[in-house]
């Protein structure tokens, strides 16, 4: 089962545990201790421009998480609640949600699940699927990001999210990410990986759960 805990509005810190209570890591956590050159060099350069790295960051965030309860809303979940987002913050996640609607109207989209946590018993990790759909007829897995592009560990993490998937029952033909950016200048981008390409990034991701785990273990020790 997934512990969901609600921090603020409109988000939610989500602990996952096995059946016998034992909390697993997630996704996002697992893939932690991997190297990001990309995003260490994007936040020297706004501590360069004199920038507050951690308050952008936030911002950007908050940002995300209101475009995705607004195209989630589009698939059939409740409206967000707008208390506590300022003006701008609301403006340029309706450009998300724009792009997002460009999208979907080429698009033939069913949804069967919707940002749905799930555990894997076997494998001891968890996972929030943003949307399990039929995209023109094919099971997908679908991942919204609201990045400035689509980076290679976006393609590592959905690859974890589709063996979630298959655990649970459901054998998606595909992983299909959308990128919908927040401003003009981050522009759109989609990526479909079929089922049986993704084996060289599930295996990314299980090296990084070993090493997750060894490195609690570690801590743990110490």
């Amino acid at each position: 089962m997934a512990h969901i805990e609600q921090i603020s509005a409109g988000r939610a810190h989500i602990r996952y545990r096995l059946r016998d209570g034992t909390l697993v890591p997630g996704v996002t956590t697992v893939l932690g201790v991997l190297a990001k050159p990309g995003l260490v060099q994007w936040a020297n350069s706004l501590g360069l421009a004199g920038i507050d790295t951690r308050g952008y960051v936030d911002e950007l965030a908050r940002i995300g998480t209101l475009a995705h309860q607004m195209i989630e809303n589009d698939l059939g979940t409740e409206p967000p609640d707008l208390a506590g987002y300022s003006p701008e913050e609301i403006d340029r996640a309706e450009n998300c949600l724009i792009k997002w609607y460009d999208w979907r109207k080429r698009h033939e989209v069913i949804p069967a699940w919707i940002e749905r946590p799930l555990v894997s018993e076997r494998l001891r990790y968890g996972g929030t699927i943003d949307c399990l759909a039929r995209i023109d007829g094919r099971l997908e897995v679908l991942d919204i990001k609201t990045a400035r592009r689509i980076y290679d560990e976006h393609l590592i993490q959905v690859a974890a999210y589709h063996r979630l998937a298959s655990e649970h029952g459901q054998r998606a033909e595909a992983v299909r990410i959308v990128q919908v950016g927040r401003t003009e200048d981050e522009g759109f981008s989609e990526h479909v990986v079929p089922a049986q390409r993704l084996a060289p990034y599930w295996r990314i991701f299980a090296c990084a759960l070993a090493i997750h785990r060894l490195q609690k273990d570690i801590r743990e020790e110490g």
